[in-house]
């Protein structure tokens, strides 16, 4: 008897002690599962977890916003946030009432655009978009203000446009519908919800015109010119148009270790991302390393250095 106790005893302490010795894994909130934030968020979660001890796990959510507040809250690691999003949350400005500082930079990974989809093709400059129903997406999300930038450059307001607030999805099925003209969708291109309407329908982009992105990069210099090329989504013509950041974040207290696997096993495996995943072919070390208006976190400032860059850190 005493023997089967004492087995008993050690087979416990055995299975404690495997529970002390694993990894937890750690939340990646992304965005809703027809955005890009979410298809290449599960893709680098696998190969971080794949390659490394750190266990990543890509959840969907709202969006920038949403996941520095999750990272806030505590629900959550690592988060996708575009670029004038991540500022305005480490500032407290436009979509916060106060700053969130609980956070660090990880990396720049790409360029999301400034999608304005429409399936009218006599719809071609920004302009044209007075008097018609438009999805500019959710209220108080980085898509919402990216879309007021982009009108208030063309002098229109939200009042100059009958707006509707939709997710990515919900905008490219109510233009299939007929429900509504145009939806601006913020995401790297292809961007899934897109790609899967252009498969039936003839997608158009609206242009932005050199003189009016000129003007929008001087009052927000969070945007840079980017060329959308036709073949995307099998359009008449390349479109000109502006882009943001798309950042990886982390909270401050995410150990250096798993903030510096997460690095590593990104640009250590480009080209097996590559198979699995388009925005892959965008990775960059120079870009990762150039975000300025959010300091780093050590694990990926360890990183970096390693490579010969130096980056901010608190």
């Amino acid at each position: 008897m005493k023997k089967i106790v004492a087995l008993l005893l050690a087979a416990v302490m055995v299975v404690a002690l495997c529970a002390c010795g694993a990894s937890k894994p750690l939340n990646f909130t992304t965005g809703g599962d027809q955005g890009t934030y979410y298809g290449f968020g599960g893709v680098l979660a696998q190969k971080i977890s794949e390659k490394t001890k750190t266990q990543v796990t890509a959840i969907t959510s709202g969006g920038s916003k949403a996941n520095i507040e999750a990272l806030q809250a505590g629900d959550a690691q690592f988060g996708f946030v575009q670029s004038d999003v991540m500022a305005y949350g480490y500032e407290g400005s436009r979509l916060f009432d106060a700053a969130v500082e609980n956070y660090s930079t990880v990396a720049a990974l790409y360029m999301e655009q400034v999608q304005i989809v429409t399936l009218n093709p006599d719809i071609k400059t920004v302009a044209d978009l007075k008097g018609k129903t438009v999805s500019i997406g959710a209220a108080g999300s980085g898509v919402y203000f990216n879309a007021i930038d982009v009108l208030g450059v063309y002098g229109l307001t939200e009042n100059d446009i009958t707006p509707t607030y939709q997710s990515f999805g919900d905008s490219t099925e109510a233009l299939q519908d007929g429900q509504i003209d145009a939806a601006f969708v913020v995401a790297g291109a292809p961007t899934t919800a897109v790609t899967s309407l252009a498969a039936t329908r003839n997608v158009y982009l609206v242009g932005l015109d050199d003189a009016h992105i000129d003007d929008l990069i001087a009052a927000s210099p969070y945007y840079s010119k980017y060329v959308i090329p036709a073949a995307t989504y099998n359009m008449p013509e390349d479109v000109p148009t502006v882009a943001v950041g798309a950042v990886v974040i982390a909270r401050d207290d995410v150990s250096a270790d798993d903030v510096y696997n997460f690095v590593s096993a990104v640009f250590e495996n480009i080209e097996e991302l590559k198979a699995a995943h388009d925005k892959a072919n965008e990775l960059d070390l120079d870009f990762a390393a150039s975000v300025t208006s959010v300091p780093y976190h050590a694990g990926a400032a360890k990183y970096f250095a390693e490579k010969g860059l130096s980056v901010p850190t608190k």
